[in-house]
């Protein structure tokens, strides 16, 4: 049974997602960035909220869970690292499955920004959210994990099929696209870039992405690709991937 997603913005540059179970009429938000938002869409929507998603454990992502949660009665799902702000229902990760209604979402350990990081991935729907590991040309800082992590990481995320539409929790395209740019000269990158800059002249959200866009085009993805022109010989993946992602965190572009 199909599933239908509805995204808002929130925040600076968050965006929010309920998740509708068309079978069942059952609905969850992936993550809690702001919680008066949150319950906003539920209103406008009419959904009836059966649980929150949590991805990982940052404010940004699981501060409104208290607030949704009491308006709500819905049940909370993270991984274990959520009870460092706020109390789960149901604890998961690598491997375990979460239902909503007739829609099954199979959990992926994707750490990395965060050491307990998960993703959910409905292979019915072709449908993954990535909380902050994967971006549009981008991919999570590493806060907590390690390069190693989080390239095995983003390396299962690639791995899925190239139509899976990949909801990330940012808008941070442009920026990264700039730096995209600045380390990668592939034709497709730079015709990407260039509709990424005009679509958010135009105001427009460049969010979902697909993972073969993302594998085409990401530099994070693309790293081993790009390691000989960063002046890194015979690097081994994960070490191509931490030298883009130390170049990211210098980037002043």
């Amino acid at each position: 049974m199909a599933i239908t997603v509805h995204q808002f913005a929130c925040l600076e540059d968050n965006y929010g997602y309920l998740v509708r179970d068309e079978g069942s009429g059952l609905a969850a938000c992936i993550d809690t960035p702001d919680a008066d938002a949150v319950l906003k869409a539920v209103q406008e929507t009419g959904w009836r909220l059966a649980y929150i998603f949590n991805t990982h454990w940052h404010p940004d992502h699981a501060g409104g869970n208290a607030a949704v949660k009491a308006a709500t009665g819905c049940e909370i799902v993270g991984p274990q690292e959520v009870t460092r702000i706020a109390p789960l229902d149901r604890e998961v990760g690598e491997g375990d499955e979460v239902t909503l209604g007739e829609t099954l979402f199979r959990v992926i350990d994707t750490g990395g920004h965060t050491l307990g990081h998960i993703s959910y991935y409905d292979a019915a729907d072709k449908a993954a959210f990535v909380g902050d590991t994967l971006f549009a040309l981008g991919c999570g800082r590493l806060f907590e994990g390690t390069a190693e992590q989080m390239w095995g990481s983003l390396s299962k995320l690639a791995a899925l099929p190239d139509d899976v539409t990949v909801y990330c929790a940012h808008e941070y395209t442009a920026a990264n696209a700039r730096f995209a740019l600045s380390v990668d000269d592939d034709p497709a990158l730079k015709a990407r870039a260039d509709q990424i800059f005009a679509a958010r002249a135009r105001g427009e959200w460049t969010v979902p992405t697909t993972i073969g866009l993302e594998k085409a085009t990401n530099p994070f993805l693309r790293a081993p690709l790009l390691a000989p022109k960063m002046g890194l010989v015979d690097a081994a993946p994960a070490a191509a991937f931490a030298a883009v992602r130390a170049a990211k965190d210098g980037f002043q572009g």
